[in-house]
């Protein structure tokens, strides 16, 4: 058994497929805050848009939103992850193409279908519209969300297997003898033991959405077939909330793995650092019913397990991945662009983001916070300033081994500064409203809310310059007559 911690290059077509990847999440992020705006701006009363259409849109930016930083994150976690094992690239084109798959009949089923039930699909949902779609159009859906688990599933069985074969189990590669018994030889790297995490959790989410997913197909067209719904909630919302959480676990994997590169630093496995990854692959499992606190019919335990799992779950990674970027970053000399800019800022989108989410964990808080505006600025928080600045991040680091340009030019910094400010504001926008109790999921907003809904689609115009700015930067340096080929 090879347990050689070194980086080895990838090869030249596990490059292209990385690049087709992350390309694809910049084009389609970019199109979902698209929507995002218009979102806002209906809600603003500065655009009138029909409400049926309104909320078709919010179940294309959720489910899309989702889906595509789940797509760009595990282009982090594969790239840096094939450098220590050896995964299949057949298999991660296959993943993309499953993804391009569901997506073709999820926009299917929303435009043309009219399908508008959000990402939560919640039963008996889909199948009792009141007439605003058809069945079929519900089961175009339902099936589109299906493919692209299935094609995350096989993406994650992938790396189980490349795992297997190179350490032998997953408790060594999640640094086991090193954390519980006495081995004193070196923990396998951060990416491993992350990615081990991630097929774990994402493993068990993937196959409970599958498991609900196929019983509400069946129960389209077969209305005999009846689902407890207190069940469906529970595993509907057991696989969004370890999905998202696996897909901000995917993206960390690049900041364990490019400002060590910046800063000539290199980020060990202690054992603080297993110790946090192996508590956090329980608590991420056993934490989603703090989604369903506001549910009288869940067993009180788990209310109030999710509430106290809630107030940990996230902390022992975020501690040691936050203080980890401060010590590798301290006084190391690090070149500052882009790539590390960014990286540095995704973990203070991450470790700020954790504040407002550990409230809105809290019952007494719940009661109040629930169906409001609060919960899209938690979230948002997480995935705007943490993982999208992640992705971004990977995206300048990738275009600059393209080209072997480091170099920051002023639209670069100006981009920078837009975005982190633009984020901020629109997240705090939204929390804000959610202190005043705005509902969520809402198309029409009173009059007195939409001086608010204003004030955060101008921090969106913000930021759709600054991600306009950070797309188009790649594309033009892999287009660039100096690009070095991988």
């Amino acid at each position: 058994m090879n347990t050689n911690t070194q980086a080895q290059p990838i090869s030249r077509g596990a490059r292209r497929a990385v690049l087709t990847y992350i390309g694809t999440a910049g084009v389609v992020i970019l199109l979902m805050m698209v929507l995002g705006f218009v979102m806002r701006l209906t809600q603003g009363k500065v655009l009138d848009v029909n409400l049926q259409y309104f909320y078709q849109i919010m179940t294309v930016h959720g489910t899309g939103m989702v889906g595509i930083v789940g797509l760009g994150s595990a282009a982090i976690m594969w790239y840096f992850l094939s450098q220590y094992v050896g995964l299949s690239i057949k298999v991660f084109l296959l993943n993309w193409v499953l993804f391009l798959i569901g997506v073709v009949m999820i926009l299917g089923s929303v435009i043309f279908g009219h399908f508008a039930g959000a990402w939560t699909f919640l039963y008996p949902l889909p199948a009792h519209s009141m007439g605003q779609w058809s069945h079929t159009a519900a089961a175009f859906f339902l099936g589109g969300l299906t493919v692209i688990g299935v094609g995350f599933l096989v993406l994650h069985l992938d790396v189980a297997r490349a795992i297997l074969v190179r350490y032998g189990s997953l408790g060594k590669a999640l640094g086991w003898p090193q954390l519980f018994g006495q081995d004193t030889s070196e923990a396998p790297p951060p990416a491993v033991v992350a990615s081990t995490m991630v097929l774990i959790i994402n493993i068990l989410g993937i196959t409970s959405g599958a498991a609900i997913l196929i019983m509400s197909l069946v129960n389209l067209f077969m209305p005999s077939f009846q689902i407890n719904a207190l069940l469906a909630k529970n595993l509907i919302f057991f696989f969004g909330h370890v999905f998202i959480n696996a897909t901000i676990y995917m993206s960390v994997i690049g900041v364990y793995e490019i400002l060590p590169r910046y800063a000539r630093r290199p980020w060990k496995s202690s054992k603080w650092f297993l110790a946090a990854w192996n508590a956090s692959t329980v608590m991420v499992i056993i934490v989603y019913p703090h989604h369903l606190l506001m549910d009288f019919a869940m067993p009180t335990w788990m209310e109030i397990m999710g509430q106290i799992i809630s107030y940990l779950s996230g902390l022992p990674v975020l501690v040691v991945t936050a203080f980890g970027a401060l010590t590798v970053v301290h006084r190391s000399g690090i070149r500052w662009d882009m790539a590390s800019g960014l990286m540095l800022l995704s973990a203070f989108g991450w470790a700020a983001g954790v504040v407002p989410a550990i409230i809105d964990g809290t019952i007494r808080a719940n009661e109040v916070l629930h169906n409001t505006l609060w919960v899209p600025g938690h979230f948002h928080f997480y995935l705007l300033l943490g993982v999208g600045s992640m992705l971004f991040g990977f995206m300048y680091f990738l275009g600059q081994q393209e080209v072997q340009d480091h170099a920051v030019s002023p639209v670069d910094r100006i981009a920078f500064w837009a975005f982190a400010i633009g984020a901020l504001g629109f997240v705090f926008t939204f929390l804000y409203e959610g202190s005043l109790s705005v509902p969520r999921r809402y198309g029409e907003h009173l009059s007195m809310w939409a001086g608010y809904d204003r004030i955060a689609s101008l921090f969106i115009v913000l930021i759709l310059v600054a991600v306009l700015v950070f797309v188009g930067r790649f594309f033009g340096r892999l287009i660039a007559p100096t690009r070095v080929n991988a």
